[in-house]
């Protein structure tokens, strides 16, 4: 076995897929399967089991997956050893983010830190952050920013940046300046999906206060931030959502801050890394300006 083996191996286990395998490496599926093949000859043994479109990693194959990693991360810092000799960083970053942080904070610290590194260049992967929590465990991503904590255990979590949750709505479609908590439950409200960050935060808030997120009258559930803002401008319903995705609308008119009596609402993102990855060299580089950064993260 060679590294490009093991890196179509490590490509097959994370996609549970020969197709998936073969589109994410830029191979044929023949040529996938064909590797893998040899691989279990040279072993000695199988590797997956074939169960119709479907294949499931037997145990050999986990043992293998964590040492190739190993391998591959060993690899990968011995090049990045020899290409940033001299101090000059370069290679693609890869960040996993959840709605909030990837539209509204990252961008302009990618842009910030390419501007002192040229050769960096950035790929931001935005998702809601149970799935980029995943990705994190599963090796898809190196780092991420999430606002929720999900896995503890398996993951690191460090403070990153502390957002805000207003209670928003149309104009006009909410009578009072304030509401009580007694009165949540009367309004027609719009939810993110589970899973998502804000949705997390917001079930928190509610149970604190005695209010279970079951006895809402919840008349849509979105799948994005900017699905539930258009939606609240549209007159649907009301949502509590961050006030870094409504502020530009709340300024200009479009949508009104209903403020809940006695109670404001916030919530943590999170820079998370896995326990048990080396990080390459740049990535190093981009974790300590992130965590120069993270005080000053959210814009005014």
């Amino acid at each position: 076995m060679d590294i490009h083996h093991l890196r179509i191996f490590t490509a097959v286990f994370r996609n549970r897929s020969f197709s998936g395998a073969s589109r994410e490496m830029g191979l044929s599926q023949p040529t996938v399967t064909e590797h893998i093949k040899n691989i279990e000859t040279e072993l000695g043994l199988r590797l997956f089991d074939r169960l119709g479109r479907s294949i499931i990693p037997t145990t050999e194959a986990e043992t293998l997956y964590a040492h190739s990693l190993k391998i591959i991360d060993d690899m990968r810092l011995m090049e990045d050893a020899v290409r940033n000799v001299g101090g000059n960083i370069r290679g693609e970053i890869s960040i996993g983010a959840s709605t909030i942080p990837g539209t509204y904070i990252l961008p302009a610290l990618a842009a910030e830190f390419g501007k002192a590194h040229p050769d960096i260049s950035f790929n931001i992967v935005i998702d809601d952050s149970r799935r980029i929590t995943d990705m994190v465990i599963a090796h898809d991503l190196m780092i991420g920013v999430v606002g929720a904590v999900l896995e503890p255990d398996k993951l690191m979590y460090e403070p990153f940046a502390q957002d805000s949750l207003v209670l928003v709505a149309r104009p006009g479609l909410v009578a009072s300046n304030f509401v009580g908590f007694d009165e949540l439950g009367n309004l027609p409200f719009i939810l993110r999906e589970e899973g998502s960050g804000t949705r997390n935060a917001t079930e928190k808030f509610l149970e604190a206060h005695g209010i279970d997120i079951a006895s809402l009258r919840v008349v849509a559930k979105l799948g994005s931030t900017a699905a539930v803002k258009e939606a609240v401008k549209a007159g649907l319903g009301v949502s509590i959502i961050s006030n870094l995705a409504v502020k530009n609308s709340l300024a200009h008119g479009d949508l009104v801050e209903i403020p809940i009596r006695g109670a404001t609402i916030s919530r943590a993102f999170h820079l998370i890394t896995h326990r048990k990855r080396t990080m390459p060299a740049h990535y190093n580089v981009f974790l300590r300006f992130l965590a120069n950064r993270a005080s000053v993260a959210l814009p005014d």
